[in-house]
């Protein structure tokens, strides 16, 4: 990496970190925190889980061990962070109520900035999890769940604890910023099986790169939105169990 990307990621880092960090302290903007991170951590459950079935059918078991473990993680993960919004009696909109407009998709309205610049020049076949290029996956998400270990951790330290509903998620954020540390290391322990040390890091200074550039990216859109972000939660709804149990 070199001395101007290792800067701005720095400051990259650090504007993420401050603007996640006062989002989920404010209870006004927690809410539709926790649902994108809900979204994040359980839409990648079937990636990963295709992953696995890949690299026991190339015969790397180790390595589909590990994939099967990531998913069940952010399975969990996906569980803490609804039950962290039910308690604050919210839950992630359905997006298949939402209404189009005759300009607008919704795979376009959802489309992220930040992974547009991340995985820029690679088309969404060339992501699809049956050909994915392993380096792209290991190094790609090598630094993102690096850099949410930290993140997490961040988020948790900054939740107030003279109230039970924060005390919970903070425990459990801290818990999640944890498999994420664990998760990291299995995806350099899973390079450093397949390539030599100068690779390893050739690739990861390269992912670390497109990172920072994808941060820059981020944080550009929120200052055209001029902060302004999509609503992802809504009232929860009770289903017909909770009200019988009622």
């Amino acid at each position: 990496m070199n001395f101007f990307t290792h800067i701005m990621h720095l400051v990259g880092s650090a504007g993420v970190a401050y603007v996640y960090s006062s989002q989920i302290r404010d209870p006004l903007t927690r809410p539709n925190v926790l649902a994108g991170f809900q979204l994040a951590e359980s839409g990648s459950v079937p990636f990963l889980s295709a992953l696995s079935q890949r690299a026991t059918a190339e015969g790397d078991d180790w390595l589909a061990e590990k994939l099967t473990k990531h998913a069940s993680d952010e399975t969990k993960h996906g569980q803490i962070f609804a039950y962290a919004l039910k308690q604050l009696n919210k839950q992630v909109i359905d997006f298949k109520n939402l209404p189009e407009t005759k300009t607008d998709k919704p795979t376009e309205r959802r489309r992220s900035p930040f992974f547009a610049a991340f995985f820029e020049g690679y088309s969404q076949e060339q992501l699809n999890p049956d050909v994915i290029d392993w380096q792209v996956f290991m190094a790609s998400t090598y630094i993102l769940e690096l850099d949410a270990s930290k993140d997490f951790a961040r988020m948790a330290n900054v939740l107030p604890e003279n109230e039970l509903t924060s005390r919970n998620l903070k425990q459990g954020m801290l818990s999640i910023a944890k498999d994420e540390t664990a998760h990291a290391a299995y995806l350099y322990e899973a390079m450093m099986r397949r390539w030599p040390r100068a690779e390893v890091q050739q690739l990861i200074d390269k992912w670390r790169s497109r990172k920072t550039s994808a941060v820059l990216a981020m944080v550009s859109n929120v200052v055209q939105q001029r902060g302004k972000m999509t609503s992802l939660v809504q009232d929860r709804v009770s289903n017909d169990s909770e009200l019988v149990a009622a």
